[in-house]
């Protein structure tokens, strides 16, 4: 059987639409399709196909992706380079030059100047769980899918709440750094146990549902704010309005993705809104709490204690760097009192990362070699049962096309002269994902089609800013041929 191969995409042209994506950490995931292989094992095995000659395949892995999903990857037979931290913009131009997969976590910022740059991407994997770090709207229009793992770390996250909830509660953050400094100071004044008391959890999704459980149980009462109405779970209770969490609350904790109606969303007026004495811990985004209004808070004794494990900026790798000019109110931060400071490590458990990794790292492998994109945050999700190895003669065929009328007619007049055993096709905005297996062709039927499908354009129905309506364009963003 002949090594597979995929037939070279040209560069792209440059598009201009709108795409709605979501940078929520809680976007819907589905789980691949079974193969019920047991059942129909008359289908025969799955054929493996890969895109061109595996040691090709080039993969940069940043920040220090876990060992597992580096496993799945170098497993496959890829060139994989690994390097333990974020790197500077143009260090990373340079090297997303030439890869075809990225491996990143939150520091690494693709903006639209850096995917620029990026000729030969396929797919990005945030091995983590948002996407706010990536320009997913910019990729999604240069065929370049994006997954992520949006719910693997989520207990370690609720875990690390509940301990620096109890923490606050004891004061034994002081209390600890007291002792370092030899000082013996043994007080119970406004120290309290958490049974009984009210925690109020902002954005109820997988962290602040898990989050949820595990507070009830330790007995205090919990109620919650969402911007959708969502099932309670044990004897929690939502809430209508933020401002009613915050003045019923003695604990605050958030757990919404960063956005811009979530810029600044706990400031000045909403901490005056909590009760006198509260606490307020943020593991979700930096941009989420008005640091400076939260300094000030805690000075008066409005809030009684705080946990911050992000913020606005963060260094870029481990070291001396929370200092002022990194935000420019860090030593203001670190003279408060009862105040825990952690550096962004709500879902930095081994388990969390080696579940990450494997996630992330199938995702990548399931997107190069099979063209599945079921989880990721920017395409339409499409899936297609595989080839076997009683089909050494197929192709399959991947067409990311903008999603204007008339490409599929003219998709299927290419395709029309060979026999095309199965086809799916989905679209997300003004992208589309086409995705056929056809039969008995040989490597000049798989140049031809894909050299066809590189040039094939269609009459836009609509006017842009600039052009006039009904002008015929290029319908191609990404062509690929797998056998």
């Amino acid at each position: 059987m002949a090594q597979a191969q995929d037939i070279l995409r040209a560069p792209e042209p440059e598009h201009s639409h709108s795409l709605g994506v979501s940078a929520s950490p809680t976007a819907t995931f589905h789980s691949p399709l079974s193969s019920f292989s047991g059942v129909f094992s008359q289908r025969g095995q799955p054929k493996q196909l890969k895109p061109f000659n595996t040691q090709d395949i080039k993969i940069l892995l940043l920040e220090n992706v876990n060992q597992s999903g580096r496993d799945i990857l170098t497993g496959q037979g890829y060139q994989v380079e690994f390097l333990k931290s974020s790197l500077p913009e143009d260090q990373l131009i340079e090297k997303i030059r030439d890869v075809h997969v990225i491996g990143i976590r939150s520091k690494t910022k693709l903006n639209k100047k850096v995917l620029s740059e990026a000729k030969n991407l396929l797919v990005i994997g945030c091995f983590c769980i948002g996407t706010n770090q990536v320009d997913l709207e910019y990729a999604a229009e240069h065929g370049i899918a994006v997954f992520n793992s949006p719910f693997a770390n989520s207990r370690s996250v609720a875990e690390l709440v509940i301990g620096e909830i109890i923490a606050l509660a004891r004061q034994l953050g002081d209390r600890s750094n007291e002792m370092h400094k030899g000082t013996w100071n043994k007080v119970s004044s406004k120290c309290w146990e958490i049974r009984g008391k009210t925690l109020g959890i902002i954005g109820y999704g997988h962290i602040g549902s898990q989050l949820s459980v595990l507070a009830e149980a330790m007995g205090m009462n919990v109620i919650y704010y969402d911007v959708v109405s969502l099932m309670a779970l044990g004897t929690a209770r939502q809430v209508p309005k933020l401002e009613d969490l915050l003045s019923e609350a003695d604990f605050v904790t958030l757990h919404v993705p960063e956005l811009p109606e979530t810029k600044n969303l706990i400031s000045a007026k909403q901490l005056g809104q909590m009760k006198n004495g509260s606490y307020l811990i943020n593991a979700s985004r930096g941009t989420v709490v008005d640091i400076p209004a939260l300094i000030n808070a805690m000075r008066t004794g409005k809030i009684a204690g705080a946990a911050l494990d992000v913020y606005p900026g963060e260094p870029r790798a481990n070291g001396d760097y929370f200092n002022n000019d990194l935000n420019g109110w860090e030593e203001d931060l670190r003279s408060l009192n009862n105040i825990i400071l952690t550096p962004h490590i709500g879902g930095s458990t081994e388990e969390a990362q080696r579940a990450i990794g494997v996630e992330v790292g199938d995702a990548l492998v399931r997107y190069i070699n099979l063209g599945i994109t079921l989880g990721s945050v920017n395409m339409p999700e499409v899936n297609l049962r595989s080839l076997t190895l009683e089909q050494p003669n197929h192709a399959r065929v991947i067409y990311i096309h903008n999603n204007v009328p008339g490409v599929l007619r003219k998709v299927n007049e290419i395709l029309g002269n060979h026999n095309v055993d199965k086809q799916i096709s989905d679209s997300r905005g003004d992208v589309a994902y086409l995705m056929a297996d056809v039969s008995d062709v040989q490597t000049s039927d798989l140049k031809e089609i894909h050299d066809s499908l590189e040039v094939l354009s269609c009459k836009s129905q609509f006017a842009t800013k600039n052009v006039a309506a009904n002008l015929f364009r290029t319908a191609r963003i990404m062509t690929r041929v797998l056998y």
